[in-house]
């Protein structure tokens, strides 16, 4: 692999190469849309499963139901409640992958077919990093911290549990998104504004908020659409999920249980700012929110595919072609 000089950076295509041409003949786009739907259906399925049983849990433990669905959406059992819905993703691909395109699940995973965890633990590690950094330029933005509601013995009994749902829903999400719709658009299509822009574009849409007006709406927007570039530049760079993977759980676990930013999943989180979702933000605090998050996720690009970077990341093609 070629290094240039400064600040920019020379990516190796071979990994992911192998990766766009690794599915079978059955990858059709009708086939990938069955799919994509399949993987709609189980996760709506799981998710009202989930949601009914989480409610009659959460409305058992009040004394008044009078909060209603918001508030047990807002409860530590309801994030609980749907970072579990996020397993019928998981359930939705494994299907579709086994009976439409006969392939093993693992097949989403890389060009190797399996995690690379060097990888995984670099982008969790670069992204803790470059969400320090976030963390502190909102401060200078808007400096209103404060102690969240959770104990620290409570902070600490939920630790695990949280980790391993986030880990379930960001990884559920870089299979889908990252993994299954990448790399089968990129299988049928050559131009990135195909295999690239439409997985992004789904991603980023899911992420819109009724709760907050249309300034914050799109500057959170323009930050997950960042963020869902850096993601699939690690994937084209390395032919693997594993550090999109450690990245995209990087991201979500500093909101959930260090800083919250959102009012309504805030319930684990040690400490709470100023709620996007609330009134008072300015259009120029929505520019300057957005230009934070862009900036962040073109370090954590340089980060990890910088030449002199020590969590750089490349192609990843050990056992391609034996693992089965």
């Amino acid at each position: 692999m070629d290094s240039d000089e400064g600040l920019s950076v020379t990516i190796d295509d071979t990994a992911f190469e192998r990766y766009r041409q690794s599915p079978n003949a059955r990858t059709t786009l009708l086939r990938l849309l069955l799919g994509t739907l399949i993987v709609v259906v189980l996760w709506g399925a799981t998710t009202a499963a989930v949601l009914i049983g989480g409610t009659r849990l959460f409305f058992a433990w009040q004394t008044a139901a009078s909060s209603g669905m918001e508030g047990f959406l807002a409860s530590p059992i309801g994030i609980l409640t749907a970072l579990a819905s996020f397993a019928g993703i998981w359930i939705g691909l494994w299907i579709a992958m086994r009976w439409v395109h006969g392939e093993p699940l693992s097949a989403l995973l890389g060009a190797s077919r399996r995690v690379s965890w060097p990888d995984f633990l670099k982008g969790l590690v670069a992204v803790l990093i470059t969400s320090a950094v976030s963390e502190i330029l909102l401060y200078l933005l808007e400096p209103g911290i404060a102690r969240g509601t959770i104990s620290l013995s409570s902070w600490l009994l939920f630790l695990v549990p949280i980790v391993a749902l986030t880990l379930l829903q960001t990884s559920s999400e870089e299979v889908l998104f990252r993994g299954y719709l990448l790399r089968g658009l990129a299988n049928r299509f050559r131009s990135p504004l195909i295999w690239a822009l439409l997985p992004g574009l789904l991603f980023t849409s899911l992420h819109w908020s009724s709760a907050s007006s249309p300034a914050i709406n799109a500057c959170v927007l323009v930050s997950i659409a960042a963020f869902a570039l850096l993601l699939t530049l690690v994937v084209y760079a390395t032919g693997n999920l594993g550090a999109a993977l450690g990245a995209h759980l990087g991201n979500n676990l500093t909101g959930f249980l260090l800083i919250s930013h959102q009012e309504s999943y805030n319930s684990f989180a040690l400490f709470t700012a100023r709620p996007l979702e609330g009134p008072g933000w300015m259009m120029s605090d929505a520019v300057l929110i957005a230009l934070i998050g862009i900036a962040c996720s073109l370090l954590t690009i340089v980060l990890l595919l910088h030449p002199s970077s020590p969590l750089r990341v490349g192609p990843k093609l050990s056992d391609a072609k034996s693992t089965a």
